[in-house]
């Protein structure tokens, strides 16, 4: 299944963040802590290293995601040239409080009242932009919602002389270039349910959990996953949890939300779909099968 969703309005937005990172001192790009590289926007990299912007990589939803592939996430950003990568959820205040200190630190040739420090807040749907401009100016400025692409144009804000920032819409890209990518986003929600068979894709995180977390999986559910395949966790939820249709047979479709809401509500524990050895594994893979 390759996933591809990409609203008109997307291209406007992509079209006024080139314009407004013009006048942009420093980028904070919002991704998800359970996928980072899956939730980076590449045409967020390509007109930030065009303008030689630095950025904060923020990972957010760290509280729902796997601490030591968080750790190892953020020793593989840290590790890249004008890029300082930080761990929190934007739901605690006391973690977003920290942000503006580290944009000082990242751009120190800003930030006086004669030269007040001009930022940028970008990211692709739903990964909690809305959430962190809130919590910054300490009022409810942006659109929150659980459906993806909430935000469609920009807002300026100031966080007091001599700090500024602008809210940008959430952008994902033309072509998703990676499938399992496409896959990822769509479980933890950044692809609106019209372009997702959710069967199919909680199939995949099913498999994925199968892989790296069947603890979890067990514990949440109370069946055994030994000798089941992603499908069959989907079917075995559904039996487990009486999802039934006419004549008895499991009702996957119920079964499947179920399963990607208990995901992305962190309630089947604390979960990472990638880590830097696995995206390294599978690039190699298709660059391998390319060749």
């Amino acid at each position: 299944m390759s996933i591809q969703w990409f609203p008109g309005h997307m291209t406007l937005a992509r079209k006024k963040a080139a314009e407004t990172m013009a006048a942009t001192d420093l980028v904070i790009e919002v991704l998800d802590a359970r996928l980072p590289e899956a939730s980076r926007n590449p045409m967020i990299e390509e007109l930030r290293v065009h303008r030689q912007r630095p950025c904060l990589k923020i990972l957010n939803k760290a509280d729902l995601a796997d601490p030591h592939a968080t750790r190892a996430w953020l020793a593989f950003y840290n590790a890249q040239k004008g890029v300082k990568a930080v761990a929190l959820s934007c739901k605690k205040p006391s973690e977003v409080a920290k942000i503006p200190d580290l944009c000082r630190a990242i751009a120190p040739h800003r930030g006086s009242h004669l030269k007040p420090l001009r930022m940028m807040i970008m990211g692709i749907p739903n990964v909690g932009k809305s959430t962190l401009i809130n919590a910054l100016v300490k009022r409810r400025v942006a659109k929150v919602g659980d459906e993806p692409a909430v935000t469609k144009s920009q807002q300026r804000l100031d966080l007091d002389a001599t700090m500024s920032l602008v809210d940008t819409p959430g952008m994902l890209w033309p072509k998703i270039e990676h499938p399992t990518d496409g896959l990822m986003l769509a479980a933890s929600h950044a692809v609106g349910r019209n372009a997702i068979i959710d069967e199919e894709v909680a199939a995949f995180l099913a498999g994925l959990l199968l892989e790296r977390y069947p603890a979890l999986l067990e514990k949440r559910y109370g069946f055994s996953v030994a000798g089941l395949d992603g499908v069959g966790v989907v079917e075995a939820v559904a039996r487990r949890r009486g999802f039934l249709v006419k004549g008895g047979a499991a009702d996957l479709e119920k079964a499947a939300i179920t399963l990607l809401q208990d995901y992305r509500d962190g309630i089947l524990g604390r979960i990472s779909l990638e880590t830097p050895q696995t995206r390294a594994a599978m690039l190699a893979a298709k660059k391998s099968a390319a060749d």
